[in-house]
């Protein structure tokens, strides 16, 4: 049995671990504010990104660019899969890493070759435990001073040039989207060969449109920077899913912690009891023995 000096330190231990959790859950709220304002901001443009880049490859033949038209094989994939570069955050981290590591274990039963980038710490340290071998490149997110579109553009220059250089065929993006504090939903997106979304498609009579430059040079154009907008969105919904599950961790963390305090300080005092009762105990006995 723990004596009252062990349990005393205990308490001071879990109070204190209380202190911070609490903390943590205050910085998560004050951020998470900011964080997905810049997520909700960013879906309109990517949204109609979509809309646009549906109605200008309508009326593209099939010798479209090869952003959009793929390589005509389906071998070799690559994975871009978007995680934290902390933790602390409940199942943010390793929701994403699970709905990527089921994509990889479908793609090897398929024969297929895979390719990995990680942007994020976390999903590095998760993902090269099984396939080490596989990750081909890690890019850190510490090392941009505040997230911004250069940073999602230099990610998509580096996916583009290997594309060009023939290293894969098909590139998925793998991130969590923000839906609310209790809620991120782990997505798979795939940004080569772009998918051009049906529901984007404009409904109703049909109308001629007349291009000027030439649909191929627009979307030679317009691929290349919707791959930039769909990853900057991904980082941003990324940041928001985290301040999210952080935030939520946090709090439960902290309520977790307020439970154990009042556990241990019943504890504290039913021994502090007892020993004060069998001190009394043997008074009383050496009394009467006299």
């Amino acid at each position: 049995m723990p004596s009252l000096k062990d349990l005393r330190n205990r308490i001071a231990s879990v109070k204190a671990t209380q202190k911070i959790t609490k903390a943590m859950q205050m910085v998560a709220a004050a951020k998470l504010r900011r964080a997905q304002s810049a997520a909700e901001a960013a879906r309109p443009y990517a949204e109609r990104m979509d809309n646009v880049l549906a109605n200008v490859a309508g009326g593209v033949a099939d010798n479209g660019p090869r952003l959009l038209m793929g390589t005509g094989a389906n071998q070799t994939h690559l994975l871009v899969v978007c995680t934290a570069e902390r933790g602390l955050c409940g199942a943010f981290n390793s929701s994403i890493a699970r709905l990527a590591r089921e994509k990889i274990a479908e793609l090897l039963a398929q024969g297929k070759t895979v390719k990995i980038i990680c942007v994020g710490k976390k999903g590095n340290d998760i993902l090269r435990r099984l396939y080490d071998k596989n990750i081909i490149e890690f890019i850190d997110l510490r090392a941009f001073k505040q997230l911004g579109y250069e940073n999602a553009d230099a990610i998509a220059k580096n996916i583009i040039s290997r594309f060009e250089n023939g290293e894969f065929d098909v590139c998925t993006l793998f991130y969590s989207r923000f839906r609310s504090v209790i809620q991120q939903i782990p997505t798979a997106l795939k940004l080569i060969p772009a998918e051009v979304p049906v529901s984007a498609a404009v409904t109703g009579p049909a109308a001629t449109y007349e291009y000027e430059p030439e649909q191929d040079e627009i979307l030679s154009t317009l691929l290349p920077r919707n791959i930039s907008v769909q990853i900057l969105r991904a980082l941003l919904e990324n940041t928001a899913s985290f301040y999210g599950s952080q935030m939520s961790a946090m709090d439960s963390a902290t309520r977790n912690a307020g439970e154990m305090i009042k556990k241990q300080t019943q504890k504290y005092n039913r021994s502090r009891q007892a020993m004060i009762t069998k001190e009394l105990i043997e008074i009383i006995s050496g009394a009467e023995a006299l």
